[in-house]
């Protein structure tokens, strides 16, 4: 589905942004709350370990990183799932740990261990030394999206699907630095936040500043919508969050280019576990607000009106039942969503996982997710 050919009003019409041109811009256009013939659907993690092409290809690579730092493997293992499923747009792949990598950490995946940082950043000597990294130091990252949107896109230009660009949220960065890894409790990032709140706020603003180059460059280089994942926003206490998580949050999105050659380009937010704070979050500047699967959509979308569009928010394990059970599952999360506005202006939603997809899950389960949310959606509709 084209722009040109999706429902919408001669007012709507007028006022519509700009989009690229793509075979199927359903992703983009509910991003920006455009009507839409049927809700777009992607999934966190939708190119991972649950694919045996994907085992196949990490295996030839040889290591994550192996995977991530090669621009051509990068772009096979981001094709991958949208061979298998009608998916609405593509997401590069990569982790969101390449920019605390540039930084000199030191990023190490141990077989079963997760990330690991050779240096962590817990004093004021390891937080003196912090600085925007040199973008070319990710170059493997924006050859990768080069490289994905020229085998996304036909002989005249025309991309199938959009690509979504990425970073982790300045707190969440901070927190695998502090850490030095993955984190039960959290406990050293705390400390440090509570007993050196001067050095926490230092390493945001450097993480911020960071991310948002960042994901500029990811735009540049061809990037059609750009994410932050506050995957840890969610462990924080109630003011903590808006202090060391949203406020660096929407530093980076107050510097991040809303067009790139004349066409919109959507960010969108996700708090995992940030559903109390969701009204903030909606007036963070971003035009989409993630989900997780404690939030009712319904609920959501009366909530936020028509500031942001919403993306969410089926339990991923939701994925280990019957077929059956998926659709009804979906088909629930669908209705509690509601009926799709026909006019500009109205709440979008693009349905998505409330978390990332499970490296357990069965392939077929997708399918039945993906051709359920298009089947179902085009049903409310009608």
């Amino acid at each position: 589905m084209s722009a040109a050919t999706a429902p919408t009003s001669a007012a709507a019409n007028a006022n519509a942004p700009a989009l690229p041109p793509l075979a199927n811009d359903r992703f983009l256009r509910a991003c920006l709350r455009l009507p839409t013939d049927a809700t777009p659907v992607w999934l966190m993690r939708q190119a991972g370990r649950y694919l045996p092409e994907y085992r196949a290809t990490r295996d030839v690579a040889g290591s994550f990183m192996g995977l991530a730092t090669n621009p051509e493997a990068a772009c096979e293992v981001t094709l991958q799932p949208l061979r298998r499923y009608d998916l609405d747009a593509a997401i590069l792949f990569s982790d969101i740990l390449t920019v605390p990598d540039a930084m000199g950490l030191g990023l190490s995946f141990a077989a079963g261990e997760g990330p690991k940082f050779a240096k962590v950043v817990r004093d004021e000597a390891a937080v003196a030394q912090l600085a925007v990294p040199d973008m070319d130091k990710l170059r493997y990252v924006f050859d990768a999206v080069g490289t994905i949107r020229k085998a996304l896109s036909d002989e005249n230009g025309v991309g199938k699907v959009p690509l979504i660009g990425f970073s982790g949220s300045p707190w969440t960065l901070a927190c695998y630095m502090v850490e030095g890894g993955g984190s039960d409790d959290y406990r050293a990032v705390k400390t440090l936040m509570y007993q050196r709140p001067d050095l926490m706020h230092r390493i945001l603003e450097v993480n911020a500043d960071a991310v948002a180059l960042y994901l500029n460059t990811q735009i540049e280089a061809g990037a059609q919508a750009a994410m932050i994942f506050d995957s840890w926003g969610g462990v924080l206490a109630d003011g903590a969050f808006q202090q060391f998580s949203l406020a660096y949050t929407k530093r980076v999105l107050s510097q991040l280019k809303r067009e790139h050659n004349g066409f919109r380009i959507p960010h969108i937010v996700f708090t995992k576990g940030g559903g109390i704070w969701l009204d903030e979050i909606a007036d963070s500047g971003c035009d989409v607000v993630g989900l997780d699967w404690t939030m009712n959509l319904g609920r959501a979308r009366a909530r936020v009106g028509d500031r942001v569009a919403l993306q969410g928010n089926l339990d991923p394990n939701v994925l280990f039942a019957s077929p059956e059970q998926v659709r009804e599952q979906v088909i629930q999360t669908l209705d509690s969503f509601g009926k799709p506005s026909d006019v500009a202006g109205g709440s979008g939603h693009i349905f998505n996982l409330g978390h990332g997809i499970s490296q357990f899950t069965p392939p077929e389960s997708v399918s039945v997710l993906v051709d359920t949310v298009h089947a179902h959606s085009r049903k409310l509709r009608g």
